[in-house]
């Protein structure tokens, strides 16, 4: 497998329904086979001399390296949010320690990755998938509990890692609300967030985790993403016609864990219960009541392994 060096393909990053992805860089290796032909010391003192020049000259005019100007955009845009904020957004909040209870959905089925084992279940870098997030969530001082959303059968391989909190097991439900109503319902009393997240999402950092979890301290409802880079055409589906292209700026790929306040998620469940409604994830649970949700700028190697070619992909940043 050919190593990673900057980037993240594109044919690799799945999630929200909306693909994106990285550009990749490309090293070019030329190799002469009459070694009198290669440069000498002296020209190539010369040459880095005047490159290093030319590099300068280019910063004074305020050039910078793609690698900074990306991370530049990226960090300029944590002060956007979907739907209406209310507080003040230059008061940080922060989450209490031993306060948030992770639901951790490890229930599905993974067909299209084709293999006999759900996918969370397969073992990457030597380790189950769902086990990489399980541990990040489980040495988080902010997590008071983890609860697990997974057939009985499985319940011996969490169990295994002996984490030093409390441990609970919930069974996955027909849908994905289902599941997540399901693990909401073993949360303990007096927890300040409920986070949910796929466990088929192993590459979640825990700052980043952390600072969804202020958020949403903060708002009530926050969830992780990035902003998508493709341009997406919204398309007539029995016409497979362009009805209009969104304007990009406003499109985030949306990822997990999303978190909010237990009993703004409660309510928001008996509102999709009393009106029968079918949610995609668990933050439009919030969207259904009129309550606003922050987005958390997340990271955009915290994939969902959807197919073998993202299990390759995260076998390259695992390494």
């Amino acid at each position: 497998m050919a190593r990673m060096t900057r980037g993240i393909p594109s044919s690799a990053l799945h999630g929200g329904g909306v693909t994106t992805g990285m550009r990749s860089s490309t090293n070019r290796i030329i190799r002469r086979s009459n070694p009198s032909s290669l440069p000498s010391r002296c020209s190539r003192t010369r040459v880095k001399a005047s490159h290093e020049e030319a590099l300068t000259k280019k910063k004074a005019r305020g050039w910078e390296p793609r690698r900074a100007w990306f991370s530049s955009k990226l960090a300029g845009t944590r002060d956007m949010h979907v739907g209406s904020s209310s507080g003040n957004d230059s008061a940080e909040v922060t989450t209490p320690l031993d306060s948030v209870s992770v639901v951790l959905l490890a229930g599905g089925v993974g067909k299209r990755m084709g293999a006999k084992l759900p996918k969370q279940y397969i073992q990457l870098g030597g380790k189950e998938i769902a086990l990489y997030s399980f541990e990040v969530f489980a040495n988080m001082d902010h997590v008071g509990e983890v609860i697990v959303v997974c057939e009985e059968e499985w319940e011996s391989l969490f169990k295994g890692v002996g984490i030093g909190k409390p441990l609970k097991f919930a069974r996955p439900g027909k849908e994905r609300q289902d599941s997540c109503f399901n693990g909401l319902q073993m949360a303990r009393e007096g927890a300040s967030l409920v986070a949910i997240h796929d466990s088929a999402r192993p590459l979640l950092k825990a700052e980043d985790a952390l600072a969804c979890f202020n958020d949403a301290m903060q708002y009530g409802a926050a969830v992780l993403a990035v902003p998508v880079k493709s341009t997406i055409k919204e398309v007539d589906k029995d016409s497979m016609l362009v009805v209009r292209t969104p304007e990009r700026a406003t499109l985030w790929d949306v990822q997990t864990p999303q978190v909010m306040k237990p009993d703004l998620l409660r309510k928001g469940f008996d509102k999709v219960k009393a009106e029968d409604l079918e949610v995609t994830d668990d933050v439009s649970i919030i969207e259904q009541l009129g309550e606003p949700v922050r987005i958390t700028v997340g990271d955009y190697y915290n994939i969902k392994l959807t197919t073998p070619e993202d299990l390759q992909l995260a076998e390259s940043v695992l390494t």
